[in-house]
């Protein structure tokens, strides 16, 4: 016989008394799950570290994980018989935060704590933006947050922790958290929670951690003015199948395009420009024009002959790219006059030639050699430019030292346009730099930093890990580029 609605026993939630009522989840002075707590001056915020990894100190789970919010270390579960449980009776700590829900718990009571003070705590965590905050963050003048042992810091101006070997992992993440457009879209998590992916797609981790660690790192209410991207590389470590290491020095240009393709392929985008927010910032588009060299040895009539068949004619093929390679000039082989070693220099606007449509640059494979020449057809509204460095031979790897020479501000890439869209784009050209990434040191055992600019101020910054320190931007045409990204000008006068 079916039970009414007013005889059918209803399950016990949370170890409540069976004649708690289920809607009794507000706090008040006669619900025994909520009460004051008298052990919240226990709490100690400078040893709470929310960047590690969410699991369990002792069994390792990631399943029902509680942070102590005494001594800052995680367990797992809050009923008797838990870690957790076990932590509290024996070290005698009692506030407990869960990571998954963000709510409060006193153990081995195991009431819920409702107290506003503990609303930075929770903050911490999981910090969230408005829209308007989100659109200030380049306009109005920043003010500094101090942490929790006084020190001063700027949001969005933060060290990043070096694990071991991470550092050309974190100066990527440094120059792309100023990347405005794809910093904004990642610090709100609705821009992708609605995307629709397959069951168990676990991928989409890395599009999550690469937005909690753009949050965290323009945090105003930070406990501490650094931020560890451990979770963030733990994903990278995954789904890159290991090839990108945080205990190996990897090189920045490779984690970049492929960490910028594996959040685009994330975000469901496909080939089309405006698929994902990363193809809608980075993509451009150019004209490759390829033309087969007959062999050396052939004498004239033999090569003019070849010249003339359909197989040596130029072959055109329009591409996307998300950087541009420039090639850097041999340094000298000799000292000069007086027995010094020479600084080798290079414009920029130089290294730009490769893509102007006429310069050719010649390849060689195993039997054949080709010419190619490229055009730019479409300047994307951020452009990166990979000054190539280091060139591998059969031995060793060599580094290339010379200086590139470059202005700051309004810098034209109009002169690589083909003709159609130089007319068209005549005032969408000028670029300033926004980030530059130096490589000091030798080939294999050098090290990375960067040069951010924080617009809100206008004042460039150096950012090497866990040191963060004003730089002047004169200073910065005198490093060894590796790594820049211009932005379009938003007053093209």
């Amino acid at each position: 016989m079916a039970q009414t609605k007013s005889t059918a026993k209803r399950p016990r939630l949370d170890n409540r008394p069976a004649n708690m009522q289920e809607d009794d989840e507000t706090p008040s002075v006669f619900n025994p799950k909520y009460r004051v707590c008298p052990y919240l001056d226990t709490i100690n915020r400078n040893l709470l570290d929310f960047d590690f990894e969410k699991l369990c100190s002792v069994s390792l789970t990631r399943i029902n994980v509680y942070a102590c919010l005494v001594c800052g270390k995680y367990f797992q579960g809050r009923g008797t018989n838990t870690h957790a449980y076990t932590h509290s009776v024996g070290e005698a700590h009692h506030v407990f935060l869960n990571l998954h829900t963000l709510r409060f718990y006193c153990l081995p009571d195991n009431y819920e704590i409702i107290d506003s003070s503990l609303d930075d705590i929770k903050y911490v965590l999981n910090p969230t933006f408005t829209k308007q905050e989100i659109s200030k963050l380049d306009f109005v003048l920043p003010k500094q947050s101090r942490t929790v042992d006084g020190i001063l810091y700027l949001p969005g101006v933060v060290g990043l922790n070096n694990i071991k070997a991470n550092d050309y992992c974190n100066v990527v993440l440094h120059a792309l958290s100023h990347v405005g457009p794809l910093r904004d879209y990642f610090l709100r998590e609705q821009s992708y929670a609605k995307i629709k992916r397959p069951p168990g797609d676990s991928m989409f981790t890395l599009v999550q951690r690469f937005g909690e660690l753009m949050r965290k790192m323009w945090n105003p209410r930070n406990f501490k003015a650094h931020v560890s991207p451990h979770e963030m590389l733990q994903a990278v470590v995954l789904w890159s199948s290991k090839r990108f290491q945080i205990t190996e020095q990897g090189d920045p240009i490779d984690f970049l395009s492929w960490f910028l393709n594996t959040l685009h392929r994330a975000l469901k985008g496909n080939k089309q420009p405006n698929s994902s927010i990363l193809y809608n910032i980075f993509l451009g588009e150019m004209q490759i024009f390829t033309r087969k060299m007959p062999p050396v040895e052939l004498d004239d009539a033999a090569k003019e002959k070849l010249l003339a068949t359909e197989e040596y004619q130029d072959q055109v093929e329009h591409t996307n790219f998300i950087y541009l390679t420039c090639d850097l000039p041999p340094p000298p082989l000799f000292t000069d006059e007086f027995r010094e070693n020479i600084i080798p220099q290079v414009n920029l606007y130089q290294l730009l030639g490769k893509f102007n449509g006429s310069a050719e640059k010649e390849y060689k494979t195993y039997k054949d050699n080709f010419m190619k020449r490229f055009e730019i057809t479409r300047l994307p509204q951020f452009i990166i430019l990979y000054i190539k460095r280091f060139t591998k031979n059969t031995f060793f790897l060599e580094k290339n030292p010379t200086i590139v020479n470059f202005p700051i501000k309004n810098v034209d890439f109009g002169d690589i346009l083909g003709m159609r869209q130089r007319d068209k784009d005549v005032k969408d050209t000028k670029y300033n730099l926004v980030a530059n990434i130096v490589h000091d040191g030798d080939p294999k055992k050098g090290t990375y930093r960067a040069h951010i600019l924080h617009k809100a101020n206008g004042q460039w910054y150096e950012m090497q890990d866990l040191h963060v320190t004003e730089i002047l931007p004169q200073m910065i045409t005198l490093t060894e580029s590796y790594i820049q990204i211009y932005e379009r000008s938003s007053d093209p006068s």
